[in-house]
């Protein structure tokens, strides 16, 4: 009996020490750059996703193209040097829905992300259309671009 009683005694010690563990964990929460991240309770805020599509306009001339390409990455290098783009990249695969890529923007306006894309030259020349969608991430999501140039050796 004795020895139950300390065995319970002991799984009721190791569990309130798990949860203050757990406890201690959370406590990582960090006031100023939740805000100045615009995050929520959740760590969570709203952006703003662009999926690109194939568009109406086709070029066969390489170099032509190549331009426009050479233009598009510029633009999207300038939109994240102003905080504009959070995310942006190809998809590897072709889709049924013709998805090229996406842009995730750093804004809850779809008007403002339809803005920012229309920077873009293939936009405007119709090689790529897009598709726009409110979405609701994490709102650390932004950090991970300050470490990107470390790890990139070449740009495309």
């Amino acid at each position: 009996m004795k020895s139950r009683i300390l065995l319970l005694a002991g799984l009721f010690l190791s569990a309130f020490s798990f949860a203050q563990e757990k406890k201690a964990e959370k406590s990582k929460y960090n006031q100023v750059l939740a805000t100045s991240l615009g995050a929520d309770k959740y760590g969570m805020k709203p952006y703003t996703i662009v999926m690109l599509t194939t568009g109406t306009t086709k070029i066969e001339d390489k170099a032509k193209m190549g331009e426009l390409m050479k233009g598009h990455m510029s633009n999207i290098g300038k939109l994240a040097n102003e905080g504009k783009i959070v995310v942006a990249g190809p998809f590897l695969e072709k889709n049924k829905e013709n998805y090229r890529g996406m842009f995730i923007f750093n804004t809850k306006s779809t008007e403002e992300a339809e803005q920012w894309v229309k920077t873009d030259p293939a936009v405007q020349a119709g090689v790529f259309s897009y598709e726009i969608f409110p979405w609701y991430g994490s709102a650390a999501l932004p950090l991970y671009l300050k470490h990107h140039d470390e790890i990139a050796k070449e740009n495309p």
